[in-house]
């Protein structure tokens, strides 16, 4: 006979598995240290993108400026362009009382600068006729981030006019887009140049630099909603008649058909009796 087989105790079992267990973390501990060494790499990788696509802005912020000044010079020629194009824009619009817009009408042009390194900021300048409101010709403000990356901003004090404040009014009339909207009265569109609370997430300066300045073109087309719901109101009408003519021709030539019948068989008739 053979000789039965060893018995393998639980605590040799549970000791290979410990080893293996050891194995395995053994592994995934060099896996991970590994994986901290690529991602160092991409990390390295990714400053040198940033780095090169910053200096390709720099590049190209210069190359644009030429053109943004043409484009300047062509808006100069549309009365209203800029009040157009703020109130077609739903973020802008909604921050509009109808007083805001009246004083927006002597808005005549808007800049946009990045500085040089473009990484530190931007400004903004509002260009203003003669006005009832302010005696300033020029409304700027301006956006900073220092080396360690801290946000901040400045602006022009607006030099209001005796009792046209529209920061200090609480209660604007609501304007076309504000009554659209259903929303309550906003604050005045002139207290972003006081409002320094949160320059790092300034959503007015941003949409501005990013949204409107880059094709301001887009926003002073885009159609007026009551003028397109009263055009499609027409057009219903319109419909709707045609289709009245329609029928009414469709009886006619029905009628018409009837006294056709009729004559013939009044035809018929003398004939047979003649």
């Amino acid at each position: 006979m053979s000789a039965p087989a060893a018995k393998v105790s639980k605590k040799e079992v549970n000791s290979n598995h410990d080893g293996a267990d050891e194995t395995s973390e053994k592994e995934q501990q060099e896996a991970i240290e590994h994986i901290d060494e690529v991602q160092n790499e991409i990390d390295r990788l990714n400053e040198q993108a940033s780095e090169e696509i910053l200096k390709v802005e720099q590049k190209y912020n210069k190359l644009r400026q030429p053109f943004f000044q043409k484009r300047s010079e062509l808006i100069a020629k549309i009365p209203n362009f800029w009040v157009t194009t703020f109130v077609n824009h739903p973020q802008v619009s909604a921050l509009l009382g109808e007083e805001d817009e009246e004083a927006l009408h002597y808005l005549t042009r808007v800049e946009v600068t990045e500085f040089e390194d473009i990484k530190s900021g931007y400004r903004i300048d509002f260009y203003f006729d003669e006005n009832p409101y302010f005696e300033n010709k020029v409304l700027s403000k301006e956006f900073h981030l220092n080396e360690s990356g801290d946000p901040s901003s400045k602006s022009t004090e607006i030099k209001w006019k005796a009792g046209k404040d529209l920061t200090k009014r609480s209660s604007q009339t609501q304007n076309k887009a504000s009554r659209k909207r259903q929303h309550e009265e906003p604050e005045s569109f002139f207290t972003w140049f006081t409002d320094h609370s949160d320059a790092g997430a300034d959503e007015l300066g941003e949409v501005i630099k990013d949204d409107i300045w880059p094709n301001p073109l887009q926003y002073y087309l885009v159609p007026d909603m009551e003028d397109e719901e009263a055009e499609g109101e027409e057009e219903d009408d319109d419909d709707e008649e045609e289709e009245g003519l329609e029928d009414i021709d469709e009886e006619g030539d029905e009628d018409e058909g009837e006294g056709e019948d009729d004559d013939d068989e009044d035809e018929e008739g003398e004939e047979a009796e003649v």
